[in-house]
């Protein structure tokens, strides 16, 4: 039985799929490489993020270049964020859960916290934990973390999130997942990790 719920933000609860790609095209444009769509972005994306980008060139990523694509993303994201809302029923599930919740991003914590003030909806998490320090990895061990901090049984944990990365991350610490449509991976694959997929949060709540 799901006692605690570590949702995920980015393509979760914060609904940043246009400015994921706006961003990601931005940076990619001096490439001179095709504006992608949301399904070419879902495509190509994975974890860590600098495969996704070596995929996207045919090729491996030079020294330093990881570096300034990422800085270039960030900027470009940052600008084309302020435009982008929650989940259409973020705050209903948010506020439906009976449970105790928190979350647990790949953003940087600094950024994070007052995004999610902003929104008005720090309230309903217990913690709020961003990545300090070199963005763009795996979540596992991010994950493992914040799982100690909160002092949950991972048994008594869903994980809500968007990625292969969330699946990836709940497994490693020996939480169940269930995993939306709505953010950053193909349908295909995430079914393919096992775990339940479904299109609202409200759906993913059933399964808690």
């Amino acid at each position: 039985m799901t006692k605690h719920i570590v949702w995920d933000w980015n393509g979760t609860l914060f609904h940043d799929i246009d400015a994921v790609v706006g961003a990601t095209n931005e940076v990619f444009k001096a490439y001179e490489l095709a504006p992608m769509t949301a399904d070419g972005f879902r495509a190509v994306y994975t974890r860590p993020i600098w495969v996704a980008y070596e995929r996207m060139l045919g090729r491996p990523l030079v020294e330093g270049e990881w570096e300034l694509l990422d800085t270039g993303f960030h900027d470009a994201y940052f600008r084309l964020a302020a435009e982008c809302a929650l989940a259409a029923d973020a705050e209903h599930a948010l506020t439906t859960w009976a449970g105790t919740q928190s979350l647990c991003s790949m953003a940087p914590h600094s950024h994070l916290v007052p995004k999610v003030d902003a929104f008005g909806i720090t309230r309903h998490f217990t913690r709020i934990d961003g990545l300090i320090g070199v963005t763009g990895g795996e979540k596992a061990v991010h994950m493992a973390a914040h799982i100690e901090s909160i002092a949950v049984r991972p048994r008594d944990v869903l994980v809500i999130g968007d990625s292969v990365d969330d699946a990836v991350a709940a497994s490693h610490v020996g939480a169940r997942a269930v995993l939306y449509t709505g953010g950053m991976s193909t349908r295909a694959e995430l079914e393919s990790t096992g775990f339940p997929v479904v299109d609202t949060l409200a759906e993913a709540l059933e399964h808690a």
